[in-house]
C-alpha cells in the first residue's frame, strides 16, 4: 500500500491509531447503531492519535518533521476507515457499475504528507463522470461524516477533465495538484489522472510555472512584511518560511520530477551539505508550527509576542546572561530564516544557470557586459564567480575582496561563487587583522551604492560574521519587546543601506536636513562605520551603549581608521541616543537642556554627525517608526544646539529667535502692532521657542476668540488636525489653576484618547495655554471632525466641573501584549534643570497610566510646568518639570515621597 516516504519515520503507528482494530470495532455494529456509535468510535480514535502525537512532540520538541507526518498518517487512517464506512455500510451498492467508482486524494499538505494539528484536510474526490448518483452520494455522506469529526475540509469533486481544465486556468490548482497523493478509493482513476496532469499541464510549462511562483512569492512576502526577520514572523507564509521551503521543492519537482526533496542533491540544485541544512531549517519550522497550533488551539500561523515565551519553554529554551529564553528561541529561529533565504538564493541562481539558453539568463536580470576578469575574479554572464574551488584557499583575503567587487562593480555575486565562499568561510579567521582585507571590507562597508546588498551577501556567506566576530554575535538577534521591527543584524544592515540612500540625495524630501549635513561631514567612513557598530553591543548584559564604544576602540584601528576617527566612533556609539532622548524627552525650551546637550556633544561636526545617525537609526527599526513629530523635536533641538555651538554664548541668539518668532505670527496675523505686542508680553520664551509655527498662530486665534466672549473666562478647548504628525492637536485655554493638568489627561483618558505629547504654557496674567497631541486608540489622530468636536465638548465640560476626575482603573492589554514587563523605574534629576526638578517615570504603557502619574503629581500639591510623553513599544517614558506650590525645586524629602508615589503607579501597570 503506496505511503508518502515521511510515513517510514513514525515509529510505532500502530501508538497512534491501529486501523484494523478500529475497523472490526466497526465492523461489528449493528446497523441501527451505526451511524452514531460509528462515528463515536472514529471521534475516540482522532482524538486519541492527536492526543499520542501531542506527547510525541512535547518529549521529542525537535522532531518536527516525524510530528507533521503523524498527523498527516492519522488524518489519513481516519479518512480510509470513514470511506470505509460509507461505501461498505452507509452508501452500499450490491452490484456497482463500472461508473460508481470513486478516488480520494489528498492535495497540499495533506498529499504531501504532513500536516500541523489543526491544518485544513484537503481532498479531492475524483469520479469517472459527471452527474453519477453514487459518487455524489459517497462525497457527500463522508463530508457529513467527517465534519461530524469535526475535521475542517477543504475538497473538489471532479472528472479528470474537469481536472486538468482547473490546472490549466488556476495555478493555485495546478500547484496542489502537484502535490496529489491517492489515500483511497480507486487507484487506477488517480494513476489516469496523474498520467493525464503530467503529460497535458506540466510538460513545456516549466517556465510559466517558474515565473508563477517567483511572483506568487514576492506578492506573499510583501504582504509579510518583504523581511524574514520581523519580529512576529509568520511561520508559514512569512518570508524565510515553510512556504519558502516547499515552493523550492514545487518548483523542482515540477522542473524536475523529483518525488522528494532529497532527490533536489541528484539534480544539482543544492549539494549534499546545503541539503542538510535545507532539512534542519524544514525540521525546526515544523516543530515550531506544530507546538504553535497546539498553543493556541487553532490554526495559527503567526509567531506572535503572546507564544513565543510558550513555544521558547515547551522548546526547552533557557535564560542565559543577557539573553533571555525567548531571546534564544527567536534567534534560532532567524537564523533558520536565514538559512533558507541563502538556499533560496543558491537554488534559484542554480535554476537559472541550468534552465538559461546559452547567453540568456532564465529569471534574474541580465547585467551590461563585463571584462571577462576582475582582479583575478572571472565573470560568468554578468555574475561574479572565482576560476577555482581552492581559490579562496590559496588567499583567503579574497573572501572579502570578493564581496567588495561585487558592491563597488555593483555585480550580483554567482551562486557557485557563494557556495565556495560559504564553504571557505572560516578561513577569513586568518585575515581579520590583515590590511588588504580590512581595507576591502571598508570598502564594502562605504560602497557608494547599495552597500546594504553586498553586506547581505557577505553576511548570507557566513564571512560578515567571521571577519567581524562581534557582528556574528547579533547575528539573527531579537529584542522581546514591541519596538524593535527586526533582529539586530537587520536592523543595523537597513541602517547603513538608508544612509547610503541620504548621501546619494534619494532621501531628499524626506530627510532634507540630513542629506545637507552629509556634504558637511568630514570623514564619511567615520559615520559609516559607527553605524554599523552602533548597535554592537546588543545582548550581552550591559548597557549597549558603553560596551559598543569599547568595541569600537578594538575594531576602527583594524578597520584602518586613524585615532581620531576611532575616537569619533568610539563617542557616535557611545551617545547614540543622547540626541533622540534629549529631544523626547527634555524641554528643548530650556536653557539648560541645550547646555548640557552641547557639554556633552561639544563640536559642530559631531553634532552633525550624531543627527544623521539617530535619523537612520530611529527609521530602521521599522516602517512605521519614523514620522514628521519626531522630525520636528530633532531638528528643534539640533538648531538649537547648532546656534549655541555656533555663537558660542548661552544667551545670545535666544532673545533674537524669540523676537524673529513674535514677529512672524505678528505678520502671519495682520493684528494692530499693539494687539500683537500685547499676545507676545503675554508668554513665557519658552512658548515662542516651542511651540510651531502653525501652532502659535492658531493659538493666537483661539485665544483672541475666547476673551472676546462676555463675561467670566471660560476653559476653551480645539481639537484639530495637525498634518505634519499626522495626529490631532488639543489646545486648552483656560484660568490657570492647581492640578489643570491632571484634570485634561483624565478627562481625555476617559473619552479613550491616548496623549503622545504635551506641552504647558502660564501666561504672565494666570492664564493656562496648554497644547497636547493625542491618537485613539488605534495610534491614530481623530480623521473625522464631528469626533474631534465630540472629544472637545467632553474636555470642555469636565474643566467646568468642580468636582475631582473619577478616574477608572488602567485599561486592560490585548492578549499578545500582556506577556511583556517593564521594570518600573522613576528618576529625579536635579540639575537637568535650572527651575525645576526633572522627573522620569518608566513604566509599562497601559490606557490610564499618564492620568494616573499626573493625578500622584496633583495630590502632591506641586506645579507642573512640562511634560513630555515617549512611547518606544511597550514602554512608556514620562518626564515631568515640576516646582512646589512655591515655585522652588522640589527637597530631598517631597522627592523621595513623589518617587515611592510614582513607582507604586508604575508597578500597577506592570
Amino acid at each position: 500500500m503506496p505511503q508518502p516516504p515521511r510515513f517510514s519515520l513514525i515509529a510505532g503507528r500502530r501508538d497512534i491509531i491501529d486501523r484494523r482494530e478500529i475497523a472490526q470495532r466497526i465492523a461489528a455494529l449493528p446497523d441501527a447503531k451505526l451511524q452514531q456509535e460509528g462515528t463515536q468510535i472514529l471521534r475516540d480514535a482522532l482524538q486519541g492519535g492527536r492526543a499520542e502525537i501531542g506527547r510525541r512532540l512535547a518529549a521529542e520538541s525537535g522532531r518536527g518533521r516525524v510530528i507533521a507526518a503523524s498527523y498527516a498518517f492519522l488524518s489519513d487512517q481516519i479518512v480510509r476507515l470513514a470511506y470505509d464506512l460509507v461505501t461498505q455500510r452507509l452508501v452500499a451498492t450490491a452490484d456497482p457499475d463500472a461508473g460508481e467508482r470513486l478516488a480520494i486524494i489528498g492535495l497540499g499538505g495533506t498529499g504531501r504528507g504532513e500536516m500541523a494539528p489543526y491544518s485544513d484536510l484537503d481532498l479531492m474526490f475524483l469520479c469517472p463522470a459527471r452527474n453519477v448518483p453514487w459518487c455524489e452520494g459517497v462525497a457527500e455522506a463522508l463530508l457529513y461524516l467527517l465534519w461530524d469529526l469535526k475535521l475542517k475540509v477543504g475538497h473538489s469533486v471532479r472528472t479528470i477533465p474537469d481536472m486538468i481544465d482547473a490546472a490549466r486556468n488556476d495555478m493555485t490548482v495546478r500547484t496542489s495538484l502537484l502535490e496529489a497523493r491517492w489515500i483511497w478509493g480507486d487507484a487506477g482513476l488517480d494513476a489516469e489522472a496523474m498520467r493525464r496532469f503530467r503529460s497535458e499541464i506540466v510538460a513545456g510549462s516549466e517556465r510559466e510555472f517558474v515565473a508563477a511562483k517567483l511572483a506568487e512569492r514576492d506578492e506573499r512576502h510583501r504582504r509579510m512584511g518583504d523581511s524574514r526577520y520581523v519580529v512576529e514572523p509568520n511561520v508559514k507564509d512569512g518570508k524565510g518560511g515553510l512556504r519558502d521551503l516547499h515552493t523550492l521543492y514545487w518548483i523542482g519537482k515540477y522542473v524536475f520530477g523529483v518525488e522528494r526533496p532529497a532527490d533536489l542533491v541528484d539534480k544539482g540544485l543544492f549539494t549534499a551539505a546545503e541539503f542538510r541544512r535545507f532539512e534542519r531549517a524544514e525540521r525546526f519550522f515544523w516543530s515550531v508550527r506544530c507546538h504553535l497550533h497546539l498553543a493556541a488551539g487553532r490554526p495559527e500561523e503567526r509567531l506572535g509576542f503572546d507564544m513565543q515565551r510558550q513555544i521558547a519553554d515547551a522548546m526547552r529554551y533557557a535564560d542565559r546572561p543577557g539573553k533571555s529564553a525567548v531571546e534564544r528561541f527567536m534567534q534560532f529561529y532567524f537564523l533558520n530564516a536565514k538559512t533558507v533565504g541563502d538556499l533560496t538564493g543558491l537554488f534559484l541562481a542554480q535554476l537559472d544557470t541550468q534552465m538559461g539558453e546559452r547567453g540568456r539568463r532564465f529569471a534574474l536580470p541580465t547585467f551590461r557586459r563585463r571584462p571577462k576578469r576582475l582582479d583575478g575574479f572571472t565573470v560568468d554572464r554578468g555574475r561574479l564567480s572565482i576560476p577555482a574551488d581552492d581559490w579562496f584557499r590559496k588567499d583567503a583575503v579574497r573572501l572579502v575582496e570578493l564581496f567588495a567587487l561585487a558592491a563597488s562593480e555593483e555585480m550580483e555575486i554567482h551562486p557557485h561563487a557563494m557556495r565556495i565562499a560559504a564553504r571557505d568561510a572560516r578561513l577569513v579567521d586568518h585575515v581579520r587583522d590583515d590590511a588588504r582585507a580590512n581595507a576591502f571590507f571598508l570598502d564594502v562597508l562605504t560602497a557608494r551604492k547599495n552597500p546594504d546588498m553586498a553586506l547581505r551577501w557577505m553576511n548570507e556567506a557566513g564571512v560578515f560574521g567571521r571577519f567581524v566576530p562581534d557582528f556574528g554575535r547579533v547575528v539573527a538577534q531579537m529584542q522581546f519587546d514591541m519596538y524593535h521591527h527586526y533582529t539586530v543584524d537587520e536592523h543595523s544592515i537597513r541602517a547603513i543601506g538608508l544612509l547610503s540612500r541620504i548621501e546619494r540625495g534619494e532621501l531628499a524630501d524626506d530627510h532634507p536636513l540630513s542629506t545637507r549635513l552629509f556634504d558637511q561631514i568630514v570623514s564619511r567612513r567615520v559615520l559609516y562605520v559607527a553605524v554599523l557598530l552602533h548597535d554592537i553591543a546588543k545582548g550581552r548584559g550591559g548597557d549597549h551603549s558603553e560596551l559598543g564604544a569599547e568595541v569600537a576602540q578594538e575594531l576602527c584601528p583594524r578597520f584602518g581608521l586613524d585615532e581620531e576617527e576611532t575616537e569619533t566612533v568610539a563617542w557616535l556609539v557611545r551617545y547614540h541616543l543622547l540626541l533622540s532622548n534629549t529631544a523626547f524627552r527634555r524641554d528643548v525650551a530650556d536653557p539648560k537642556t541645550i547646555e548640557d546637550f552641547v557639554g556633552a556633544v561639544q563640536s559642530p561636526e559631531r553634532l552633525r554627525l550624531l543627527l544623521i545617525l539617530t535619523v537612520v537609526d530611529i527609521r530602521a527599526v521599522g516602517p512605521t517608526t519614523w514620522n514628521d513629530w519626531k522630525r520636528r523635536l530633532l531638528r528643534a533641538l539640533f538648531d538649537a544646539a547648532e546656534e549655541r555651538l555656533r555663537l558660542g554664548h548661552k544667551q545670545r541668539g535666544r532673545a533674537e529667535q524669540v523676537a524673529a518668532r513674535q514677529q512672524a505670527l505678528a505678520d502671519a496675523l495682520a493684528w494692530k502692532s499693539s494687539a500683537a505686542r500685547a499676545h507676545a508680553r503675554r508668554l513665557p520664551d519658552s512658548y515662542w521657542l516651542a511651540e510651531p509655527d502653525s501652532w502659535q498662530v492658531a493659538n493666537a486665534l483661539q485665544v483672541a476668540d475666547a476673551e472676546a466672549r462676555i463675561g467670566d473666562p471660560q476653559p476653551s478647548v480645539v481639537a484639530d488636525a495637525d498634518p505634519v504628525s499626522g495626529m490631532t492637536r488639543i489646545s486648552v485655554f483656560a484660568p490657570d489653576r492647581p492640578g489643570l493638568f491632571y484634570r485634561i489627561v483624565a478627562a481625555l483618558s476617559v473619552a479613550g484618547a491616548s496623549i503622545v505629547d504635551a506641552r504647558i504654557h502660564t501666561t504672565r496674567d494666570g492664564m493656562a495655554l496648554d497644547n497636547l497631541l493625542i491618537t485613539d486608540a488605534r495610534g491614530r489622530g481623530y480623521e473625522d471632525s464631528r469626533t474631534r468636536r465630540r472629544v472637545a465638548n467632553a474636555l470642555e465640560k469636565a474643566l467646568r466641573n468642580d468636582h475631582e476626575p473619577v478616574l477608572k482603573e488602567m485599561g486592560t492589554l490585548p492578549r499578545r501584549e500582556e506577556v511583556f514587563r517593564v521594570a518600573p523605574r522613576v528618576l529625579i534629576a536635579d540639575k537637568a534643570s535650572t527651575r525645576t526638578t526633572v522627573v522620569e517615570v518608566n513604566a509599562r504603557d497601559r490606557p490610564g497610566l499618564l492620568a494616573r502619574l499626573a493625578g500622584v503629581i496633583h495630590a502632591a500639591g506641586l506645579e507642573l510646568h512640562s511634560a513630555h510623553i515617549a512611547t518606544y513599544g511597550e514602554r512608556a517614558v514620562d518626564v515631568f518639570y515640576l516646582t512646589d506650590a512655591k515655585g522652588r525645586k522640589l527637597d530631598t524629602e517631597a522627592s523621595a515621597s513623589l518617587r515611592q508615589q510614582l513607582l507604586d503607579v508604575a508597578s500597577e501597570a506592570n
